[in-house]
């Protein structure tokens, strides 16, 4: 019986490091490949943190701990939570300061913020 356990342990946290290793991959391969800032942010934020949340999960599953699985979900919510709000921000500052789409996007629906005039 335990024999099973440890063989379906060994099964589920495979299975995690191999998802989460193409997920990473496929982060690293849009920031290599992709046109424009936008983009290359979007593959970082999304595959980058569903790459890293399973590999923690999986870390945390092989540890046979209970703190330290609570550890790597804490860590893979944390992730979650904070990547995506980082990206918007930064891609948001970046089109205020000028980084423009590449000529593949449709449209812009972010219009350009307006200059203020200073008076000094």
């Amino acid at each position: 019986m335990d024999a099973d356990i440890d063989m379906v342990t060994a099964i589920a946290v495979s299975a995690l490091l191999v998802a989460g290793s193409v997920f990473t991959v496929l982060a690293a391969l849009g920031l290599l490949r992709f046109p424009d800032l936008y983009t290359r942010m979007h593959a970082a934020s999304k595959a980058g943190t569903i790459g890293s949340g399973l590999l923690l999960l999986a870390a945390g599953i092989h540890a046979f701990d209970i703190a330290i699985l609570l550890r790597a979900l804490a860590g893979f919510a944390f992730f979650v939570l904070t990547a995506p709000i980082s990206a918007h921000l930064l891609a948001k500052a970046a089109h205020q300061a000028g980084y423009r789409l590449t000529n593949l996007s449709v449209t812009d629906q972010l219009p350009q913020a307006k200059q203020k005039s200073s008076v000094f």
